[in-house]
């Protein structure tokens, strides 16, 4: 069995089956994201709850699956299983009128059953959103069930591999290499961890993203909490995790289920997503979100890049604009509780914007009601690859205490290509200084004053990075000119002897 060892190994599995979508009548991932997410969903889904029953028995404990045959992915999907053969062996078109006319019917009414457990309605819920048939052909749907199936929980590095999101990453990258905007909905994997570590959320914290996208920052949340819990992940703990921990707002249809499913294959059995718009309160579908607090300890988000909304959308923020990050902006500092944390991504027009009033005031209200402890300049190119190719920052702040200073952190440095991302590693020396808050040649700090004085511009200009200077004496800056000069003669020469004669 061939191991899944790295995010190139897993992109690889997954553009074979796209290959085999784009052949079938799904011509770009706008197309084949929303038929991929309920397969792969039920893939994993079906392996883990395998291996949910086992753990059960070895402990001596009942464990009731979520699916009952013939409509776990192991019956009817998976070579081998009894139904699948059952289907194939019959007339033609009994596998789409069974997928399409049975179990997905079956799976989107699980929620209305007597005693339906939490993931059940989750699995309603993922389900519901599934496209009619965009497969063209029995065939190629059978030969996308079973590259699905290659890729096994059990086949992968667990250690670095986290199946459904890493795949969506792959996924929303090419959407943004096709200038599709993925970028809005997908934060690198190294930032989030990078940030989830800065603000290390702790076990029965609660944690919040009011645009979630696919749910990176609240999966890798899970994660980072349920590691920290170690050996005192119980069943009281897991439970408290699995369904009063994690809450967010998305409101595109086609990411709502993805970030429902991958939030389950991480341990979060309910996931408290609220659909539809953050910033107006516009709700598609908010029963999710029933009995969540009004305000959150932690807050982890990229909300979307240089976005424009309209005015039902400014009508609950005090200072009024159309650009959709400073009005997140505000959305965080209002949801956090006092005491709490956050973590957030912006674009440096944010920062050095003073020419705006409401930027202004914004910046303003963020540094007398929170203390915003640190920025991290981002090199250029971290979401370019993703369609969104503005320069970024990171925003550390904790409400309750006013700024006193800001400490900056300068990885602007750092040259980052398809070939190079952005790592953990690169923000080593972040994690060394900053208990201190040191000064190094990438970190000082900046009083609330002198901020003040700039009139709010927060951007990150490194006091220790020399301004390139051209040492050239005006007698060696002449003789370039003019050799310059010379070697454009010579050219121009060149192409006049190339024209006809008159």
């Amino acid at each position: 069995m061939t191991t899944i060892a790295s995010q190139a190994s897993l992109d690889a599995k997954i553009k074979g089956v796209c290959d085999i979508m784009r052949r079938s009548n799904c011509a770009s991932a706008l197309q084949y994201i929303p038929e991929l997410t309920w397969m792969l969903f039920l893939r994993f889904l079906d392996e883990r709850e395998m291996q949910d029953a086992e753990n059960a028995e070895f402990v001596g404990e009942s464990f009731t699956p979520s699916l009952e045959p013939p409509y776990r992915w192991q019956d009817w999907a998976a070579p081998g299983g009894a139904k699948r053969a059952e289907l194939q062996g019959g007339v033609a078109g009994a596998v789409f009128a069974f997928v399409y006319g049975e179990l997905l019917p079956h799976l989107q009414k699980l929620a209305e059953r007597p005693g339906a457990t939490p993931r059940q309605r989750i699995i309603s819920q993922i389900m519901g959103a599934v496209p009619g048939r965009r497969l063209d052909s029995e065939r190629n749907f059978l030969d996308v069930l079973d590259a699905v199936d290659g890729i096994k929980q059990e086949s992968t590095d667990q250690q670095h591999i986290f199946l459904l999101s890493q795949a969506y990453e792959g996924l929303l990258l090419r959407m943004g290499e096709k200038n599709n905007d993925g970028g809005q909905f997908f934060t690198p994997r190294e930032v989030i961890r990078a940030m989830v570590q800065t603000v290390n959320p702790q076990y029965r914290e609660t944690v919040y993203d009011p645009a979630c996208g696919t749910g990176g920052f609240l999966a890798q949340a899970a994660r980072y909490m349920q590691d920290a819990l170690g050996e005192n992940l119980g069943g009281d703990e897991s439970d408290f995790l699995s369904q009063q921990t994690f809450y967010g707002r998305e409101k595109e249809n086609l990411i709502y289920p993805i970030v429902l499913a991958n939030l389950v294959l991480h341990g979060v059995d309910h996931p408290n997503i609220w659909h539809g718009n953050t910033l107006s309160e516009t709700v598609s579908y908010g029963g999710l979100f029933d009995g969540a607090p009004p305000l959150f300890d932690v807050i982890l988000t990229n909300p979307p890049f240089g976005g424009r909304e309209g005015a039902e959308a400014q009508t609950r923020f005090a200072y009024k604009t159309a650009s959709t990050q400073v009005l997140f902006l505000q959305e965080v500092i209002n949801s956090l509780k006092p005491g709490g944390r956050a973590g957030m991504v912006v674009d440096e027009g944010l920062l050095f914007k003073t020419n705006e009033r409401s930027f202004v005031q914004t910046k303003q209200k963020l540094l007398d009601e929170c203390e915003l402890y640190c920025i991290v300049s981002l090199p250029a190119g971290v979401f370019r690859q993703a369609g969104a190719g503005v320069k970024t920052n990171l925003l550390f702040f904790n409400k309750g205490a006013a700024t006193a200073s800001i400490w900056y952190y300068d990885l602007s440095g750092v040259k980052v290509t398809k070939k190079n991302p952005l790592t953990l590693a690169n923000f080593a020396g972040f994690f060394e200084l900053l208990p201190e808050r040191a000064d190094s040649e990438l970190s000082w700090s900046v009083s609330i004053e002198t901020i003040r004085q700039r009139n709010y511009d927060l951007k990150a200009v490194n006091p220790h990075r020399a301004a390139p200077v051209d040492a050239r004496t005006p007698e060696e800056l002449i003789a370039a000119i003019e050799g310059q000069g010379t070697e454009l003669h010579r050219a121009l020469a060149e192409l006049k002897a190339l024209l006809p004669s008159a």
